[in-house]
């Protein structure tokens, strides 16, 4: 797939070796938003991680993208949050497919 960031590594999140996906921490969505470029650089903006598809999924599910960028904008407080956890723990038991 072009243009899309893709790795092969081991998912901070379920800890799964596996094809990662990157994680804007700030969706891309809100990058234009005044509170957003006013209160972070652009490098901030651009920060992410990589993570595999099921854990990336979950996380969008659970949260909408302000709610994404304002409370959940650092790995740390992203393993924090009781919900996304008992996510990352149920995709650490399941096989590994091609995603």
């Amino acid at each position: 797939m072009a243009g899309k960031r893709e790795k092969f590594g081991q998912c901070p999140l379920c800890q799964r070796t596996i094809a990662l996906t990157f994680h804007h921490l700030i969706p891309k969505k809100l990058h234009r938003r005044t509170r957003f470029k006013k209160n972070y650089t652009r490098v901030q903006l651009n920060q992410g991680i990589d993570i595999c598809r099921k854990c990336h999924s979950g996380i969008h599910r659970l949260y909408d993208e302000m709610a994404l960028g304002s409370r959940f904008n650092t790995l740390e407080l992203i393993l924090q949050d009781e919900a996304m956890c008992r996510h990352f723990a149920w995709v650490g038991r399941q096989k590994r497919r091609s995603e």
